[in-house]
């Protein structure tokens, strides 16, 4: 029995036409489409038993917990395997399968012995789902990197080197040495200088946002031992998806959230209601386990960063720190030309604290979207643990949704960790905290970025704003001195004035989605001029340098998606 296993965004898919010999009576050909599912593709080969069927529900069970999925899709596949089953015998064990199949789960069985037309989305980049085998011989799970399905699969260009399609983050990640990806270090990022000039400016348009809008950063451990995490509830809800390891200081944990070392700064001191609200920003790497199936690129790692704050306030403080919070994403989006659009998030039934406080953190959220003019749609059940939420999709260039931004109201975690400050009256209240991120992991949000972009980020953002082309090596000192001008002006400027072909040299910043190519030969040597030749291949000729640095400088400042040549 062969098993590929899809966590999809949709499937879709039509009968065609019977192809086997045994196939079932259908009453209609209409077209069925499911979202946010499950999808097993089975293949059923000589030999396979009941026991190996219910097994393989035995995992899928597992998995689609751990993925919090509540709908199955189970999709006959033939083509996984030649050593096929018995038609008639196939049918009856993907039948057993769908008895097996999870309870309280929606299960959709797509029809045996059809021709199907079918389409599967996920997100158009390929995940590096499982494909499980079940059989004598080899009852080990084997992964494998399982190619991008989709409805234009057929047009879908693939990589050279890897079998990804050109679209996709890795594959433009490493034609422009961004980040690579190591076997000794699985689902973990290694940066390249170019990727980590991305992230360092993403990290500081976030910290001068905060410094705007009155964010203190602070800085923790990484380890921890694991009765913080009993107190904050994650041993509780989360312990699955946590690392953690015996040690002689006793059990200790790797942190997979900020907040309840957050919550340790502010309970270090006393606080009076006039020093409220305290907000705090913390960049600090955690770690989260995944499961194989679903790790994929810079999408879902197991170390990341994200921009991460939390907001200690009264209670009478929420509403206007919550508008606060909505400008604030409103003005970040705003920069990469992307939209959002929110989604409201409540109490799920594998939560903590009271359902009244619940109730209130839940209508905050709402006056503050509806107060401030913001459509939402109602996620029910759908809320962290601890606490309701509003998460924000933006909407990139290929038309795809992504999560991001968040915010979170939490009344609970104050109460189990004993917070506290002197209110008005001189008697003790308990804060309510906010929790937020606004790009969300920057390891996701650049993934996200390097495919909206295809690689050709804003010019403030591109790791490599100019460089600098001699047609010839006798120009080669006035390339220098040009150089020199753009670094001293802070533009990240390379310098190509080896003996190469200026056909060559322009394609090759090409290639590497420079923005702007400065093309110096004799007669702007003479003239002392430049010639700026834009990414989108307009040129100009007879620019001063001094001009040139002026416009991409203010193009930089401004973070600005337009170009200024």
């Amino acid at each position: 029995m062969r098993i590929l296993q899809f966590d999809v965004d949709k499937i879709r898919f039509r009968p065609v036409r019977p192809e086997a010999s045994v196939y079932e009576d259908l009453a209609d050909k209409e077209e069925v489409s499911v979202e946010d599912a499950l999808v097993l593709l089975v293949c059923i080969e000589r030999g396979d038993t009941a026991e190996m069927a219910d097994k393989a529900m035995s995992d899928t069970e597992e998995f689609m917990k751990k993925l919090a999925r509540k709908r199955l899709v189970i999709y006959p596949f033939a083509h996984l395997s030649r050593n096929l089953e018995d038609p008639k015998m196939a049918m009856s064990l993907i039948a057993y399968m769908l008895k097996k199949a999870p309870e309280g789960m929606e299960v959709v069985k797509a029809p045996f012995g059809w021709n199907k037309k079918l389409a599967i989305e996920i997100k158009a980049h390929p995940l590096a789902e499982q494909s499980r085998s079940y059989g004598a011989e080899d009852e080990k799970k084997v992964y494998m990197k399982a190619k991008p399905v989709s409805a234009n699969t057929s047009i879908v260009r693939k990589s050279s080197w890897s079998g990804l399609p050109e679209h996709d983050h890795r594959t433009i990640g490493e034609k422009l040495d961004l980040y690579s990806f190591q076997e000794v270090s699985p689902a973990m990022v290694y940066w390249h200088p170019n990727g980590m000039r991305i992230f360092k400016e993403l990290m500081g348009f976030i910290r001068e946002k905060e410094e705007e809008y009155e964010y203190k950063e602070i800085g923790t451990p990484v380890v921890a031992n694991t009765a913080l995490w009993h107190v904050s509830g994650h041993m509780d809800h989360y312990r699955e998806n946590m690392f953690y390891f015996d040690s002689g200081m006793g059990e200790l944990g790797l942190k997979p959230m900020n907040c309840p070392s957050s919550i340790l700064v502010y309970k270090s001191r006393r606080w009076s209601y006039r020093e409220l609200p305290f907000r705090t920003a913390i960049f600090d790497k955690l770690y989260r386990k995944e499961l194989s199936g679903v790790v994929t690129g810079l999408f879902r790692v197991m170390e990341l960063t994200q921009d991460d704050g939390h907001i200690f306030m009264t209670n009478e403080q929420l509403g206007e720190e919550i508008s606060g919070l909505l400008r604030m994403i409103k003005e970040v989006y705003v920069v990469f030309g992307m939209e959002f659009a929110a989604r409201l998030s409540t109490m799920p039934d594998d939560h903590m604290g009271d359902e009244k406080l619940w109730d209130a953190a839940t209508n905050a959220l709402k006056e503050a979207l509806e107060s401030n003019g913001i459509k939402y749609e109602v996620r029910e059940k759908d809320g962290a643990f601890y606490g309701p939420k509003i998460d924000f999709d933006v909407l990139d260039s290929m038309g795809r949704n992504w999560q991001c931004a968040t915010i979170q109201v939490d009344y609970q975690m104050p109460l189990r960790f004993g917070l506290s400050y002197t209110g008005e009256d001189g008697k003790e209240q308990v804060p309510v905290i906010v929790h937020r991120a606004i790009l969300g992991s920057l390891e996701r949000f650049i993934a996200i970025l390097v495919e909206h972009y295809q690689g050709k980020f804003p010019t403030w953002l591109a790791p490599e704003q100019a460089r600098i082309v001699t047609i010839s090596q006798q120009t080669n000192g006035y390339a220098e001195k040009v150089y020199a001008e753009l670094k001293k002006a802070g533009i990240r400027a390379t310098l190509d004035i080896e003996d190469k072909t200026l056909e060559y040299k322009i394609r090759e910043a090409i290639s590497l989605r420079v923005p702007y190519t400065v093309v110096l030969g004799k007669k702007e040597e003479e003239a002392g001029t430049i010639t700026v030749r834009s990414r989108s291949g307009a040129q100009k000729h007879g620019v001063k340098a001094e001009e040139f640095i002026e416009k991409a400088s203010a193009e930089i400042r401004s973070r600005s998606l337009l170009p200024s040549y």
